[in-house]
């Protein structure tokens, strides 16, 4: 399966750069897998394209504000960290730029020197960085951290009015357990008052979102690509509501390919009494069978991604062709700001 079969022209203008005014004034487009029709509405009207006993999931992930402006110790030009995950107690793993010419113990001051951060080896593209004082990130990142946005997202870094409506905005507001590095952009759409309106059809797991996501398919062939692990709980009220409205009939609607691969990850063969947690790198191609989910609520995805992949293999290549095509001609918004696509 080539990679080059799911490529597109995608014109630049309809990579969304800014969110909309509001939340659910985004466009929503309907696919219906078993007839083919493709329709179009807005978010706000999502609730009346779900069956009264759907179970809607959602990843509950909250975007840390992961990066850091660095100076090499004795040097004067910044460098960008980007905080992945915290190993032990004051040392991460760190994404950034030239990690290949560092040498462990080289040395990196933030916050005008008063926190010191030692390379200690390199793990592929990831750096291994311990702080000191130890403790001291989550706080640095409150304090001087921005939201770590996709590149396709151009900012001027002088723009703090901008950088705050970013900070607001790139994060859903159902948002509950700190970890992740992008967001989980299908919620994004969410209000409030849609929350309140789904009320009942409502399930939530978190799966921190990590470099893995959004890493390109390297490989001719798709079947190559192997995705890196991120964590996940499925909290065990949703895990038995998952198992329940499997053994009822009823359709699991996913909140993006977040969600969609942590439940695809796991065999809700029956009730449990405890949460469920684990590492997923599952990656979902076309010609893979899907067990668990019914519907899918996702954003438009960059062409030749792995999120793009996952959509094709639910609703099938042919009709996600057409899909984007009808997208790109009626000019809807792409990526993260960007809008929705229902598929049942």
């Amino acid at each position: 399966m080539k990679l080059s079969d799911f490529d597109f022209a995608l014109p630049e203008e309809l990579i969304a750069q800014v969110p909309l005014p509001e939340r659910d004034q985004s466009r929503l487009m309907v696919v219906d897998r078993s007839t083919g029709k493709i329709s179009h509405d807005h978010f706000g009207s999502i609730t009346d394209h779900l069956a009264c006993s759907s179970l809607v999931v959602l990843n509950d992930t909250r975007v840390l504000p992961a990066k850091l402006i660095a100076f090499k110790k004795g040097a004067s030009k910044p460098l960008e960290m980007l905080m992945v995950q915290e190993e032990v107690s004051g040392t991460w793993k760190v994404l950034l730029k030239g990690l290949g010419r560092l040498r462990p113990g080289q040395e990196f001051l933030l916050d005008d020197g008063r926190v010191t951060a030692v390379f200690l080896e390199q793990q592929k593209d990831i750096g291994i960085f311990r702080f000191s004082p130890g403790g001291v990130v989550p706080e640095l990142m409150d304090k001087l951290g921005k939201v770590p946005l996709p590149h396709y997202i151009r900012r001027n870094q002088e723009d703090e009015e901008l950088a705050k409506l970013d900070r607001m905005r790139y994060q859903t507001v159902f948002a509950r357990h700190s970890g992740a590095i992008a967001a989980p952009t299908a919620g994004l759409h969410f209000t409030e008052d849609t929350i309140h309106r789904l009320q009942g059809k409502l399930a939530y797991l978190t799966l921190h979102v990590g470099p893995g996501t959004f890493q390109p398919i390297r490989a001719d062939n798709v079947v190559g690509h192997k995705m890196k692990s991120e964590s996940y709980i499925i909290p065990v009220d949703t895990w038995n509501r998952v198992v329940r409205a499997k053994q009822e009939g009823a359709k699991v609607v996913a909140v993006g390919t977040t969600a969609t691969r942590v439940l695809e990850t796991v065999d809700f063969d029956s009730a449990k009494t405890e949460d469920i947690s684990g590492w997923t790198d599952r990656f979902i191609y076309p010609g893979q069978t899907f067990k668990n989910i019914d519907g899918l609520l996702t954003n438009f995805h960059l062409p030749m991604s792995t999120l793009y992949l996952l959509v094709c293999a639910f609703a099938g290549k042919t009709l996600m062709q057409e899909a984007y095509m009808k997208a790109v001609r009626e000019k809807y918004r792409f990526f993260s700001y960007g809008d929705a696509m229902l598929i049942l």
